[in-house]
C-alpha cells in the first residue's frame, strides 16, 4: 500500500513535454522495463525491456546495460533531456545504476 501512496506522490509532480519527455522505469524481481513518454500526446518515444533479451549478469548490471541501451535509443529520437520516474521505487541500487549509464551515454536529467 505505501507503494501506491509513493507512486502517485512521484507522479504528480512529473510531466513529460516535448522539450522534456519522461523517462519511466519499471523493475520487477527478473526484469527492467524502461521508456520515455511524451505525455502530452501520450505517445511513446523510445522503449526498452530485458524481456526476451540475451543480456546475463545481475539485475544491477541488466540495469546498467539497459540505461545505456535506453539512452542511445533516445539519441536516435532526437531527445536529450528527460524528466526522471522512478515510480514507487526507491532511488537506490537498480534504478541508480540504470540512470548513471543513462547519463554516461549523454542523457541529461
Amino acid at each position: 500500500m505505501e507503494a501506491i501512496y509513493r507512486k502517485n506522490r512521484t507522479r504528480a509532480k512529473i510531466h513529460g513535454t516535448a522539450e522534456r519527455p519522461r523517462l519511466t522505469v519499471h523493475i520487477s524481481n527478473q526484469h527492467i522495463t524502461a521508456q520515455i513518454i511524451n505525455d502530452d500526446e501520450g505517445k511513446t518515444l523510445a522503449y526498452a525491456t530485458t524481456v526476451g533479451s540475451k543480456l546475463t549478469g545481475t539485475m544491477t548490471e541488466k540495469a546498467a546495460k539497459l540505461g545505456a541501451e535506453i539512452a542511445k535509443k533516445a539519441k536516435t529520437a532526437k531527445v536529450k533531456t528527460v524528466v526522471f520516474d522512478r515510480g514507487s521505487k526507491a532511488y537506490a541500487g537498480r534504478m541508480s545504476a540504470l540512470a548513471d549509464a543513462a547519463r554516461k551515454e549523454g542523457l541529461e536529467f
